[in-house]
């Protein structure tokens, strides 16, 4: 009887491990919505538009996030996605007297880290990213792009590497114009390889181009981007 027990808390203790393990490892499932074709909102007095596709991002069937444009797969686990959010226009008197729906008026955010294997989304935090102006270029594991200080009265060149705390490049380009153009400043930056280098087109003054040296950065599958 006792060698009977044994084994019944044996065999149900492999079961249950064997449930727990497939349990653990069931892949998770990433996918993209229907395309929306939303607007963007500039100027001051939000008077004109230009047009913004948006898609929304799914992890097991449940929705995450919105994004916008392409992704850049970093790896074969990781990629990386712009993102987008809705805020509500609505003054404070018009959803109390009228009870109306949120008015709800489309941003670009910042960038996103996926994992596809965890189904992790973490938000970069990229030094002196400005969600309105800034438009980003990725090459392997590094993202170059124009940048604003806090007070948007300085305008940077910008090179920055996943996993590391600093920017491998900070340079100062001159002050921004204050255009509600988001590409007013400076264009997206262009890479090239052999050697890795990479071009910014600020409209006030001369194309510069910078080397990159350094290998890719091993990113920790799992691990915290959020001090990038």
């Amino acid at each position: 009887m006792r060698r009977f027990s044994a084994l019944f808390l044996l065999a149900t203790s492999f079961v249950f491990g064997t449930v727990t393990a497939w349990a653990a490892s069931k892949p998770h499932v990433i996918a993209y919505g229907k395309i929306m074709n939303v607007k963007l909102f500039l100027g001051p007095s939000e008077d004109h538009t230009v047009p913004l596709v948006v898609r929304p991002l799914f992890v097991d069937g449940k929705l995450k996030e919105f994004t916008t444009g392409n992704a850049h797969d970093v790896t074969d686990r990781l990629f990386v996605i712009r993102r987008a959010f809705r805020v509500n226009n609505n003054l404070p008197d018009e959803d109390e007297s009228t009870h109306k729906l949120p008015n709800w008026m489309w941003q670009k955010g910042g960038w996103l880290l996926v994992d596809r294997t965890t189904a992790r989304i973490t938000q970069l935090n990229l030094p002196v990213f400005d969600a309105f102006y800034s438009q980003a270029t990725w090459f392997r594991d590094y993202v170059a792009y124009c940048g604003l200080s806090d007070d948007q009265n300085h305008l940077y060149a910008v090179v920055a590497q996943l996993g590391a705390k600093k920017p491998l490049l900070k340079k100062e380009l001159g002050a921004p114009s204050g255009d509600d153009d988001p590409e007013a400043d400076c264009t997206a930056p262009t890479w090239e390889k052999k050697p890795t280098k990479v071009t910014f087109h600020p409209k006030a003054g001369e194309a510069t181009s910078f080397t990159v040296f350094g290998r890719a950065a091993d990113i920790a599958p799992g691990s915290s981007e959020e001090e990038q």
